[in-house]
């Protein structure tokens, strides 16, 4: 558990206030943003959850997209990070109660009160659903509600950070009441989930009491997959017949069944509160029955169309009490009233009994000549808007038409009720269901998602994926989404497909032709791990990178090693030139160039070559390894025959 007192300091920013209250996955405090002056709720996740990577991950991407949901009814994220071993939300602080409080202390509710609560629920789910956001854990308690029924839903960030976990391990997470049929069967979510909720949440409102309870929340989830809620009307009789049929579309178990987005389920309620404004028409006893009002969309499963039961017939002589006043038997007639009885004429009694009979008789025949005449009401299904009304009109049936979003072509009536080949009173309104189209579906941001993840984000928007193309990226790690073309934002019909665009990882730059040093340099950030290999050649630079492994453009992790081939100078060296040098010259020149000498004296004529290097092997125009002995030849004046000494001071003579 995440326990704080009043008057701690969250992060150095947020002074906690005292707990407003606590929940399965976290608490929540009341705190005083320090740095802006103003009161926030700050969420903080139980310390178990904070202590899984792959949770936190989850939550650090939920709560910024969390924060991204600026919609009059959805509460404000302003702040998220870490303290202390968990991890916290700063959102807005709203003083009012929970719609879970109102239903406590006052419901039912009205009519009209609910169904405008569960719009404002709608448009906040229908502001996140567009942006790729399930909440997955709607319900009242999560539901903030002012004294002006203005409200504001909560909670859409760690909702799916953690309810989303019921799919993953198949426990179940969050409240049980309000789950829908594939969430209670650990099965992926989308939009019709949040609005199964919702039906679930507005159903309470209506009655007092959810669907479905049980002793524990596999006992309910059971229910939610298997049972029929029982009609509102049956527990709430001012239901009228119209909502009912609206609250039973949305709890039907197969998603697919369910209002397709929350613009039809809107649609559907402010259809239903317009009916309800209308002034009622007082009946007569002449008046036929009136239907209720038709669902504004597709049949509900296994909850029928509402139709008119008729009154059982009134008590009347049939059930009056048999024999005299307050039913007890008659007084005995003395003889003489007997008597007198027997004396009076019968042609009254039988003048009577014919005028009842001709009265009957011309009843039946005004009833007959005079009653609503019924005729098959014609099946439209499949034809344009237009022959649809003509159609229609000429069986003289009214019409009126809501449109729904699908795939078929606009203008297309898809479904109608009463269905056709049904018999009717004359002038009923049929109610058209014509396709507006599959309507249009904003591409969603998928970066860093799971391909898994990433193609269901998709397809909850109305697209498709046509293909998944791998793509090398230095930012995004190897088996997350980088993007899709087109890109995220872009507006298109529903039902188009996009190209999904999944991370390799990074990719090996192309270092080859650099310098060794600036090699390195460039390759430090794509890994700390670089080895090189030494190669002799003559026919470049040395220090030179002539090779590298992975080559360019191949994927590379950050704990890969890099090798590079960097050129070296040859182990041989070409022989300079020393001849004419001095021996010492001539040292020097192939020492320098890591060549050893050898000399060796050489008789030369050339009194101008003595003491100098007359010869050279190997020759200036030889290549030899370093290291190699170079033989030099020293010039040295030939032996004379004869030598004559003339004086001391007298340089020898040499003859040949």
């Amino acid at each position: 558990m995440s326990e704080f007192d009043a008057g701690d300091i969250i992060d150095g920013r947020y002074r906690v206030l005292h707990r407003l209250g606590a929940g399965g996955m976290a608490d929540v405090y009341l705190a005083r943003d320090q740095q802006l002056d103003r009161d926030i709720a700050l969420k903080l996740l139980h310390r178990r959850f904070a202590e899984d990577p792959g949770f936190v991950e989850r939550f650090r991407r939920e709560a910024q997209a969390a924060a991204s949901l600026q919609h009059p009814n959805v509460v404000s994220v302003f702040d998220r990070g870490s303290f202390e071993g968990t991890y916290y939300i700063a959102m807005e602080y709203l003083p009012g109660r929970t719609l879970k409080r109102l239903i406590r202390e006052e419901a039912p509710l009205e009519v009209d009160r609910a169904i405008d609560i569960a719009i404002q629920m709608l448009k906040a789910a229908r502001f996140a659903h567009r942006r790729g956001v399930i909440h997955r854990d709607l319900k009242p308690h999560n539901v903030i509600i002012d004294d002006n029924d203005h409200v504001k839903v909560t909670d859409f960030g760690i909702a799916r950070a953690g309810a989303s976990d019921m799919t993953e391990t198949g426990s179940i997470m969050g409240t049980a009441q309000y789950l829908s049929p594939e969430q209670a069967q650990g099965h992926s979510v989308s939009a019709p989930s949040d609005l199964y909720s919702i039906g679930i949440v507005l159903y309470e409102m209506l009655t007092g009491r959810v669907p479905f309870d049980g002793e524990s929340p596999v006992s309910i989830a059971l229910k939610h997959v298997s049972e029929t809620p029982v009609p509102p009307s049956q527990i709430n009789p001012e239901v009228p017949a119209a909502l009912e049929q609206v609250v039973m579309w949305a709890l039907n178990k197969d998603a697919g069944d369910r209002p397709t987005d929350a613009d039809q389920f809107i649609m559907a309620l402010e259809q239903v509160r317009d009916s309800l404004a209308t002034p009622a028409i007082e009946r007569t006893a002449s008046m036929p029955a009136v239907s209720a009002l038709p669902v504004p969309a597709g049949p509900v499963s296994g909850y029928p169309h509402t139709s008119v039961i008729p009154a059982p017939a009134s008590a009347g002589a049939y059930g009056a009490p048999v024999g005299g006043r307050d039913g007890e038997r008659p007084d005995r007639y003395d003889q003489e009233r007997r008597d007198e009885r027997h004396r009076a004429p019968r042609w009254p009694w039988l003048l009577a009994l014919l005028v009842i009979l001709l009265l009957a008789g011309g009843g039946a025949a005004a009833y007959v000549l005079t009653r609503p005449q019924k005729a098959l009401i014609p099946n439209v299904v499949g034809l344009r808007q237009a022959s649809a009304e003509a159609t229609l009109g000429n069986a003289g049936f009214k019409w009126t038409v809501v449109g729904v979003t699908s795939n078929r072509s606009a203008g297309e009536v898809i479904s109608q009720s009463p269905h056709g080949s049904v018999r009717a009173r004359a002038a009923t309104t049929v109610i058209l269901n014509v396709s507006s189209g599959p309507g249009q579906a904003t591409v969603p941001d998928v970066a860093t998602f799971s391909e898994q993840a990433a193609k269901q984000q998709l397809k909850q928007a109305g697209l498709k994926v046509s293909e998944v193309k791998p793509e090398v990226s230095p930012t995004v790690p190897q088996g997350e989404a980088v993007g899709t073309q087109p890109p995220s934002g872009a507006s298109l019909t529903k039902g188009d497909s996009v190209v999904l665009y999944m991370s390799s990882g990074l990719a090996m730059p192309n270092v080859v032709g650099d310098n060794l040093g600036e090699a390195q340099s460039a390759l430090a950030q794509f890994s700390n791990k670089q080895s090189t290999v030494p190669q002799t050649t003559t026919t470049v630079a040395p220090g030179t990178v002539i090779a590298q492994s992975p080559t360019a453009g191949q994927p590379l992790t950050s704990s890969q090693t890099i090798t590079l081939t960097v050129a070296k100078a040859p182990d041989t060296v070409r022989v300079p030139r020393v001849v004419g040098d001095t021996p010492s010259q001539a040292l020097q020149t192939l020492n320098a160039d890591n060549l050893n000498v050898k000399e060796v004296p050489k008789t030369t004529h050339n009194l101008n070559a003595i003491g100098l290097v007359i010869k050279q092997f190997p020759t200036s125009t030889s290549v030899v390894k370093k290291g190699a002995v170079v033989t030099v030849s020293i010039g040295q004046a030939p032996a004379s025959s004869t030598t004559t000494q003339t004086g001391t001071n007298t340089a020898p003579t040499t003859t040949t």
